[in-house]
């Protein structure tokens, strides 16, 4: 395949992982950000051996190790504090031959920077629009610029403002019922175990405390709540405290500790999936393509997988078109299920339906942890490599 000239919109975590991925396939890229820095969206990222094995094959394997955390058990309590389930999450590495890498997003988005080059991404401007020929396509940008490039990759998030002009038709977001408060707490055995990811789970909603490395827990809070809702920042820790009255001591000390200036506060949305990813030259990728719900935590997983089977469809044929046409093939089908899994588990989690989520609360009081590692496998080991 010869070396293409590559614009990629976007330089988020799925922008950058497409970048290293065909920057070190030998073709020529270039990022534009419409935000002005590149300050990380959320405290943390979950990163499943699926998304471990991508990055290990671009050379970031080992510094990725050295800044994860180290996620040996999981557990499940209720809204009390009593115990459901505890169970080992070593055989699913084992079977699946990686780990799981929880990471801070600021040390994940450090490390693909340094690796694509600085020099590669231009901030503040943003893709706007695009036309395409024979030949190439070219670029709107938002500063009166047009580029013409090989190909353009649209990776410009849940927001995209691309995704409706390769599809075709209007995409909407929709809104998954729930408020997420997510940051990251120092580690201490009062809250959790430094390497467990404990869950308490009551009243449709849930906290969760996850090893991130550095010393520090990744946490976040699950409400139910219309959209819309109030976003005062100076009154985080009062209404969680509220939404959280009568649980558990660790989820009491959590609301304590931590400090509002550094949580973000998020309604949750997803799109449902996408008949395409590609029209002509121009494919989407990341969030842009399958913005999910984050309960399975494969959102940046599936943006990884992305951009590593674009690479290798790139490599695979001549006609950049054609390649498109192979990466929309693998990737269609694979997405849109994860999509559809999310959003199951969302609304279970979350009461959309109370009596499922309440058989939900027994099964995990059955649970062995055989049930959740065979769906966390499947994941696994229906990725690229």
């Amino acid at each position: 395949m010869p070396s293409l000239d590559i614009i990629i919109a976007g330089a988020g975590m799925g922008g950058l992982t497409a970048a290293l991925a065909l920057g070190q396939a030998g073709h020529r890229v270039r990022l534009f950000e419409r935000a002005q820095g590149l300050a990380p969206i959320g405290a943390a990222l979950s990163i499943w051996p699926n998304g471990v094995k991508v990055l290990e094959c671009l050379g970031l394997g080992p510094a990725i190790a050295a800044v994860s955390g180290d996620m040996q058990t999981m557990s499940y309590h209720d809204r009390e504090g009593r115990l459901l389930t505890r169970f080992s999450l070593l055989p699913l590495y084992k079977a699946v031959d990686r780990p799981a890498r929880p990471i801070a997003r600021a040390h994940l988005q450090r490390l693909l920077l340094d690796a694509v080059g600085t020099e590669r991404v231009t901030l503040g401007v943003a893709c706007e629009d695009f036309a395409q020929d024979a030949d190439a396509v070219t670029v709107q940008l938002s500063d009166g610029r047009r580029e013409r490039a090989d190909l353009l990759i649209a990776a410009d998030g849940t927001h995209s403002r691309l995704r409706d002009r390769v599809v075709g038709q209007a995409i909407t977001r929709e809104y998954c019922g729930y408020v997420n408060w997510n940051g990251r707490v120092a580690i201490a055995p009062e809250l959790a175990d430094e390497h467990e990811w404990a869950q308490f789970v009551g009243d449709h909603q849930r906290v969760s405390l996850m090893p991130m490395g550095g010393g520090e827990f990744y946490f976040f809070f699950d409400v139910p709540l219309p959209k819309g809702t109030p976003n005062e920042r100076d009154l985080y820790r009062a209404e969680l405290a509220a939404h959280f009255a009568g649980w558990a001591p660790p989820v009491q000390r959590l609301i304590e500790r931590l400090d509002p200036q550094g949580v973000a506060r998020v309604e949750i949305h997803d799109t449902r999936p996408l008949p395409t990813l590609v029209r002509g030259r121009v494919a989407l990728l990341g969030d842009s393509a399958h913005a999910m719900a984050p309960d399975l935590g494969q959102g940046g997983c599936q943006a990884m997988e992305d951009a590593w089977v674009l690479a290798r469809c790139l490599e695979a044929d001549a006609d950049p078109r054609v390649a498109l046409q192979a990466y929309e093939q693998a990737r269609l089908e694979r997405v849109a299920g994860i999509v559809e899994r999310a959003r199951k588990r969302c609304e279970i989690t979350h009461g959309h339906e109370p009596l499922a989520t309440q058989a939900w609360y027994a099964e995990l009081a059955r649970e062995t942890g055989e049930t959740v590692i065979a769906g966390l496998r499947k994941t696994a080991d229906g990725g690229p490599l």
